[in-house]
C-alpha cells in the first residue's frame, strides 16, 4: 500500500480533482467535474474514492455498481473516471484506488469490474491491464451523428 490515505470522495474534493485533471489534460473543467462528482456521491457514495498524501488529494477514482445494462443482469462495478497527479505516479496510488473500489464493489455483490478505454489511450490501457483487466465479451459500437 502506498503512503496515501484512501477515503470516499466528497464535494469538497471537486477542486482538487479539477486540478489533477487539468495537469493531465491541460483543460480546467470545474463544471464537468462538479456534475460528475455529485452524481457518483448521490448514486453510490461509498464507492468513489480519493487518495491523499500529507492532506492533499493526489488521485481519484469514480465508479458505481449497476446491473441490467447491455443485457448483463448481474451487478457490475464500473470504473468510469480516474486520475493520479503526474507527480504522484509510480507509487501505488492508482493500484490502491483500484483495490479499494474493487472491495467496495464486491461488498455490493458485484462479481466483476468493467471499464472502457479508448484505443488511443495507451497509458491508461496499460495501467488497466496491470490491474488485471482483460478484454470483455462485449463490443462497443458507435454511430456518428
Amino acid at each position: 500500500m502506498p503512503d496515501a490515505k484512501i477515503r470516499p470522495v466528497t464535494e469538497l474534493d471537486i477542486e482538487a480533482i479539477c486540478r489533477i485533471d487539468e495537469k493531465i489534460t491541460g483543460k480546467y473543467r470545474p463544471e464537468a467535474w462538479e456534475d460528475r462528482v455529485v452524481y457518483y456521491i448521490r448514486r453510490d457514495p461509498d464507492s468513489s474514492q480519493v487518495a491523499e498524501r500529507d492532506g492533499k488529494v493526489v488521485g481519484f477514482m469514480l465508479g458505481e455498481v449497476r446491473g441490467g445494462e447491455f443485457g448483463m443482469e448481474e451487478p457490475t462495478g464500473w470504473v468510469e473516471f480516474f486520475g493520479v497527479d503526474p507527480a504522484a505516479r509510480g507509487g501505488g496510488v492508482g493500484r490502491a484506488l483500484m483495490d479499494t473500489l474493487a472491495s467496495r464493489f464486491q461488498a455490493k455483490v458485484a462479481h466483476v469490474v468493467r471499464t472502457i478505454v479508448r484505443a488511443e489511450d495507451r497509458e491508461i490501457a496499460s495501467f488497466i491491464r496491470r490491474m488485471g483487466f482483460a478484454p470483455a465479451p462485449v463490443t462497443a459500437l458507435e454511430k456518428p451523428l
